[in-house]
């Protein structure tokens, strides 16, 4: 079994508690493109058997997500997990459509975006969230990230909490954009609801929840996306019986094509993927 499968996240249950279940019912390596924390839910993509070889051309994926804030209340991990660290009144004015809508469209383009604390990037081979527990602070630099689309879903305003929608780029800490759009509101706030509706492709609609394949692991094979599938916008190379031995033990076959990736067929059966640089094919991912 090779593969992706979109897993539909639910809350309080860690992206590696899923790896895990997953790899005990198809008994192949299993992995993951992109932790969900645990408060946090959908489109979690995993990787099965050779699948786990397409993670190079996954990892940089842009990313949509659905998310609450809640205003007037800040905490140490900028999230519902935290603790209250901060609370002040919402003035009315605060929550204003055009206001917010304003707000939110002063976020897009390429900015700078500094990191929470209480996250897994690593520093000095410790993760952050190791430093933040001991109650150290580091000074972070700022990440290059770009808001591709914001905008506003729902106020709730007797709850002080706005509701929207965000496309952006790899990095991006959906917890530090919620903060930041408080205090560009002059106030406080923090994340309470986050949901991946889609990572690069692969949309929230394709998804099956860890429930479902539980109860029935055949779904597992029919909700599958193959290696080749994965692929299917990339040219195809046809190699005969000859060339396809000298291809897979690894001697680079001359090829007046553009660079890049192709998929390789012998006998119209899909083989995997190879490269070109140079003019020359070598290699990739072999089922």
């Amino acid at each position: 079994m090779n593969g992706i499968l979109i897993i539909n996240k639910q809350k309080n249950c860690t992206s590696h508690d899923i790896v895990y279940k997953v790899k005990k019912m198809v008994n192949e390596k299993v992995g993951h493109t992109g932790t969900l924390d645990p408060m946090a839910t959908g489109v979690l993509p995993l990787l099965i058997g050779k699948g786990t070889l397409c993670s190079k051309y996954l990892i940089n994926h842009d990313k949509i997500y659905k998310a609450t804030l809640k205003l007037g209340v800040e905490t140490d991990t900028l999230d519902s997990e935290g603790k209250v660290i901060n609370e002040q009144e919402v003035n009315e004015n605060i929550l204003d459509e055009e206001k917010i809508k304003e707000v939110l469209k002063g976020f897009l383009g390429e900015q700078e975006q500094i990191p929470p604390m209480y996250s897994a990037i690593k520093v000095n081979g410790k993760k952050l969230y190791e430093y933040a527990r001991k109650g150290e602070t580091l000074e972070l630099k700022p990440r290059k990230i770009q808001i591709y689309d914001i905008k506003l879903i729902h106020i709730n305003k007797k709850q002080k909490e706005i509701s929207f929608e965000v496309s952006c780029s790899k990095g991006t800490y959906i917890r530090t954009l919620c903060t930041d759009i408080a205090k560009r509101l002059d106030t406080i706030g923090h994340m309470i609801e986050l949901d991946r509706i889609q990572v690069g492709e692969f949309n929230i609609t394709n998804s099956i929840t860890l429930e479902q394949i539980e109860n029935n692991p055949k779904e597992i094979e029919k909700h599958l996306i193959t290696v080749e599938e994965i692929f299917k916008d990339k040219e195809t190379i046809n190699l005969d019986n000859k060339k396809l031995q000298l291809f897979l033990n690894g001697v680079q076959l001359t090829m007046n094509k553009e660079e890049g990736i192709y998929k390789i067929f012998n006998d119209n059966k899909f083989i995997g993927t190879g490269c070109i640089k140079d003019n020359k094919l070598k290699r990739d991912i072999i089922l």
